[in-house]
């Protein structure tokens, strides 16, 4: 499929040919949906903690009398059941990361990428380059182009001066090619892909 090719400053810069089978794949919802907690599954900290019975401190002397006292016979105040007592089966530091085939994982990257193009959210960009990191030329040309909410997938590596001058402007995350991800393409209303990003994508994932 053909897409149209802009600049920064909104003109024409030509044409390009998108192939279908990264850009015009069936997008498949259960895919994307189990790529994204796959993604937040491993950013998770995992480091909730509760105290065993092993870990409390208190004696481990028998707490009162076996028989006499007219209560439950108890042989530790390190059990669940007494005031201050261990947790049985609390969350413990663990990683939560779990596997995906490398396929699954390719075919949700396909997924993504078609649907921003069936929805007409995808924008080919010429290059994202500028000659001064200044934020607020970057601001001003990002807000005559209307993105809004924009994920920018440069080359590799991404042009240091408009990574830097993008940096402070909200709503807008620049990533390399090979950082390209499926969470941060469907967090964004806009994907915009520099012609390198396009090869370097298309190479990736036929």
């Amino acid at each position: 499929m053909k897409a149209k090719i802009i600049t920064l400053e909104n003109k024409a810069a030509g044409d390009i040919d998108l192939k279908d089978e990264v850009f015009g794949a069936e997008v498949r919802k259960d895919i994307l949906a189990r790529m994204v907690n796959y993604q937040r599954a491993k950013k998770r900290a995992g480091t909730h903690k509760v105290k065993t019975r092993g870990e409390i401190q208190g004696t481990t002397a028998k707490p009162f009398r076996q028989k006499g006292t007219g209560r439950a016979r108890q042989g530790s105040v390190k059990v669940s059941q007494m005031r201050s007592g261990a947790t049985v089966f609390g969350p413990v530091v663990r990683g939560h990361g779990h596997k995906l085939p490398k396929k699954v994982r390719k075919l949700a990257m396909r997924s993504a990428l078609s649907a921003k193009q069936a929805d007409g959210k995808l924008v080919i960009l010429d290059g994202a380059e500028l000659k001064d990191a200044k934020t607020q030329t970057l601001a001003a040309k990002l807000d005559k182009l209307d993105w809004g909410r924009v994920l920018i997938v440069g080359g590799s590596p991404v042009d240091e001066k408009f990574a830097r001058a993008a940096r402070n402007i909200p709503n807008v995350d620049v990533l390399p090619s090979e950082g390209a991800n499926v969470y941060d393409i469907l967090r964004r209303d806009t994907l915009v892909l520099t012609k390198d990003a396009v090869e370097s994508l298309e190479a990736r994932l036929s």
